[in-house]
């Protein structure tokens, strides 16, 4: 009679311990989904960085043409509106940090954002479509050249002298397809 009890409160245990290995399971996988994500959004700032940096050609109003916006893009891309934002962000703006134009971290930071987040959320919103690249490509580079057009006309005092830097900001805009 005795015996019995104890059978029950095993069986009882042994599915408790079974429940709370699956949930463990799961939690498990969140946090390497996680941490594969920051790790990912670390390694799209240094290529953003490298690829801003690896080729810089001075453009008219100060600033300088390169190729980081193709990171920018394949990392809204891959990681989404939020990480692709934050890393498409902090890549390019670091390398105008350390690059000598310290003037355009603050515009660069939020410029080279917006179009990480554009990118992502409109590729997300044409169901990641191949021809969605394009569409979602021209937005973001539409961001950056109007961003930039606006951020050099403050810097000179009138909207007039930003659109010395459209040409460049087109340029760059073709490389970042």
């Amino acid at each position: 009679y005795h015996i019995r009890p104890m059978m029950a409160i095993s069986r009882n245990t042994r599915k408790e311990i079974k429940k709370l290995e699956k949930t463990m399971e799961k939690q498990g996988a969140a946090v390497h989904e996680r941490t594969k994500l920051l790790v990912m959004t670390g390694l799209f700032i240094a290529l953003g960085y490298v690829a801003t940096t690896v080729l810089m050609v001075p453009s008219p109003t100060g600033g300088y043409m390169n190729l980081g916006d193709t990171v920018v893009l394949l990392g809204a891309y891959l990681l989404g509106p939020v990480y692709g934002a934050i890393a498409g962000g902090v890549g390019p703006a670091l390398a105008d940090l350390l690059g000598g134009y310290g003037i355009y971290v603050p515009a660069t930071l939020v410029i080279k954002a917006l179009m990480g987040l554009t990118a992502a959320l409109l590729y997300r919103a044409l169901q990641k479509k191949d021809w969605a690249l394009l569409v979602c490509g021209v937005a973001a580079e539409a961001i950056m050249v109007v961003g930039y057009f606006l951020f050099d006309g403050f810097l000179a005092g009138n909207l007039a002298a930003g659109l010395a830097g459209i040409p460049s900001n087109l340029m760059q805009a073709a490389f970042g397809f």
